[in-house]
């Protein structure tokens, strides 16, 4: 198997009601228990009120549902349907990430395995060249499979490049095809359901509230075999796993992800600037601020935030350097509604200036 080659990249965590920002001095690193702690006031973690609620106000105007502010492992502020579960749409991609590492460190899920070793095909057949792509580039994105794939969106279609333009390993696009690929592997490797995996390996350990495995659906149709794997999640159950990934896979005394998996999978490897994002990591958005498109429109965050992101509106923000949070979904299983990234990049902005220093 292949000897995970990984960087350690140092994350900022700051104590329980210190200044945001500033670096941890080993206190205590806090976790919610069986609900989230929700402070009396979001000045307790240094937070503005007024620019909170100047935010719930915006927000009013579009179509969210529901917004965490997550600091110091705290809620500083919330408001909408925080218990009510709303699809992910590629949101799952991010979480598949993160499932992936216990099984690539303990040996059962080779990164450099090609589709080839793997017995991976699909309806219109793969070529020689498409069958060396390894299960690295599909974490990358950057297979070079364009066979048709599944749930994807109208956007996606219109930015495809063509069959057999690039080969495997060498150029970066937003495939759904090597997503719902990984989807496959895993379950075939594994031998078990991705939804149940979810459930075993973090929704029980970190104590979700709301997420079960029924909640999961898989998508097939005739144009791929490989299946999409949406599920449904509420946002406080989102908001712990993006506070899991903050603290580095660690979930009070329990190591939930291996850390080197977190900082590998949440590395820059790609510029995205083709889809006007900044950049690229295993599955995750990463912000880097020299590329020509900002991590977020309208606001700026630091290098070393991530983000997963979902279709309409879905957006589960980790800003490290801050010990921040931030949770956006909209109800998508209502005809219609969709927030644009343009205006949840305005809603971040308010919450960001929120921050008091």
């Amino acid at each position: 198997m292949t000897v995970l080659r990984v960087v350690f990249l140092a994350l900022v965590i700051v104590p329980c009601g210190g200044v945001i920002g500033q670096p941890s001095k080993g206190k205590h690193v806090h976790y919610p228990g069986k609900t989230w702690e929700v402070v009396a006031s979001p000045e307790e973690l240094g937070l503005s009120k007024s620019k909170l609620e100047e935010a719930k106000a915006f927000s009013e105007t579009l179509h969210t549902a529901a917004v965490m502010v997550v600091v110091d492992g705290k809620v500083a502020y919330q408001w909408g349907e925080v218990d009510k579960k709303f699809n992910t749409h590629s949101i799952r991609k991010s979480v598949m990430s993160a499932l992936y590492g216990k099984y690539v460190l303990n040996g059962t899920i080779d990164l450099e395995a090609t589709m080839a070793d793997l017995g991976i095909n699909d309806v219109e057949g793969l070529t020689k060249e498409e069958l060396r792509a390894t299960v690295r580039d599909c974490l990358k994105s950057r297979s070079g499979v364009y066979h048709p794939a599944l749930y994807e969106t109208e956007g996606m279609k219109r930015r495809k490049p063509e069959r057999h333009t690039h080969r495997a390993g060498t150029f970066w696009y937003y495939n759904n095809w090597d997503f719902n690929v990984l989807g496959t592997i895993f379950e075939q490797l594994t031998q078990q359901s991705l939804f149940e995996a979810l459930q075993r390996d973090i929704a029980g350990p970190i104590g979700m509230e709301d997420y079960q495995p029924a909640d999961g659906k898989y998508i097939s149709g005739k144009a791929s075999m490989h299946k999409a794997y949406p599920f449904h999640v509420s946002a406080r159950d989102l908001a712990r796993f993006g506070w899991l990934m903050l603290n580095n896979g660690k979930w009070n005394d329990l190591q939930v992800i291996d850390s080197t998996w977190v900082h590998e999978t949440t590395r820059y490897y790609s510029d995205a600037t083709l889809y006007g994002r900044s950049g690229y990591g295993y599955l995750w958005w990463v912000a880097r601020n020299h590329t020509r498109h900002p991590h977020l429109s309208h606001a700026e965050v630091p290098e070393d935030s991530y983000s997963a992101k979902g279709a309409r509106g879905q957006h589960l923000l980790v800003i490290p350097e801050y010990n921040m949070v931030i949770v956006h979904r909209v109800n998508t299983d209502v005809k219609g509604n969709s927030v644009s990234g343009g205006d949840i990049g305005r809603l971040f902005k308010i919450i960001l200036d929120a921050r008091i220093i």
